[in-house]
């Protein structure tokens, strides 16, 4: 299973929810799960070292004469049974995107790619490949607007449900078409997981049980 999460702007929340996503997976599957990290920001959402390694960009640069487990040597391992792909640096060159896509599709394990906002094609063509491609967002008509004109389609949408907004989970499933798979609030208790390093060591209890239906 191959889950594209990606947001139509930026400031959505997409890298945590990804990665929290990959985190819930990773403690239902034996096998645990892949993370891959396609915008750049898993390491310090999980509270990793920054990998030091070559990364995805240097898979996808090293051309088709990369090693058969090429891709597996460059995993880095994170807690509880997850693994995460980090981008590594420099451009990321999509011409053996369709080669990363394949390889992730067969992976045993469920693997779950933060595409960011879509600005890189590799991140496009994941998206476009996944199994499941989920959009998050926020209920704000300046999003909402911005994802119906997104190159690529969402099968579900996980919302950030902010207080004082009028629009809501319905609102946000006519506007778009297809279904809100989880609603999940904005709360402080993320962003201090986030700050000290933390989610990758525990979810909050209130991310963990709403990102539940959605994982």
């Amino acid at each position: 299973m191959l889950v594209a999460c990606w947001s139509a702007k930026g400031g959505s929340g997409t890298t945590v929810v990804a990665s929290s996503l990959a985190l819930l997976l990773a403690q239902r599957d034996p096998l645990g799960s892949l993370l891959v990290d396609v915008a750049g920001d898993v390491p310090l959402a999980l509270g990793l070292a920054e990998p030091t390694g070559p990364g995805l960009a240097g898979w996808l640069a090293a051309g088709p004469d990369v090693p058969a487990d090429g891709l597996h040597r460059i995993e880095a391992p994170a807690e509880h049974g997850l693994a995460v792909l980090p981008r590594g640096d420099g451009p990321l060159d999509p011409a053996r995107v369709d080669a990363l896509a394949a390889l992730l599709v067969s992976d045993a394990r469920p693997v779950v790619v933060d595409c960011g906002t879509l600005q890189e094609e590799v991140g496009r063509s994941l998206a476009a490949a996944a199994t499941r491609s989920v959009l998050v967002t926020r209920p704000c008509f300046l999003a909402l607007r911005r994802a119906l004109a997104a190159p690529i389609r969402p099968s579900e949408v996980v919302l950030l449900a902010e207080p004082g907004r009028s629009l809501g989970p319905a609102d946000v499933e006519d506007c778009l078409g297809v279904p809100v798979s989880a609603a999940v609030a904005v709360d402080p208790a993320v962003a201090r997981a986030v700050d000290a390093g933390l989610l990758g060591l525990r979810l909050p209890r209130r991310l963990s049980r709403e990102l539940s239906r959605a994982a």
